[in-house]
């Protein structure tokens, strides 16, 4: 099976989200902005292109709203893996 590349993910900085989110379960926002090295908002709306894609949700904290927790959906693993992998099929075509 070929990987396809995602137009959603493909972004960046949206591809690095989906990377860190891929190697855990939750990952609270602010580590995630730390680590992108974004303003909050433009991670909210590289969140945002993802959560409306399905691949991404997001759960408030209950005990500070002000914290946000991300996950990737079954679909958004599914999409983040295809991506990958077409992206090593084109690095692997071009060493032929």
């Amino acid at each position: 099976m070929n990987g396809e590349l995602n137009p959603v993910i493909h972004p960046t900085h949206r591809l690095k989200i989906c990377a860190i989110l891929a190697a855990g379960t939750q990952v609270e926002m602010g580590i995630v902005k730390d680590q992108l090295d974004l303003s909050p908002s433009a991670l909210s709306k590289q969140v945002a292109a993802l959560v409306d894609a399905g691949y991404v949700s997001q759960e408030r904290s209950r005990s500070d709203s002000r914290r946000v927790w991300l996950s990737l959906t079954k679909e958004g693993k599914r999409a983040y893996r295809s991506h990958v992998k077409a992206l090593r099929e084109i690095v692997a075509g071009a060493d032929l």
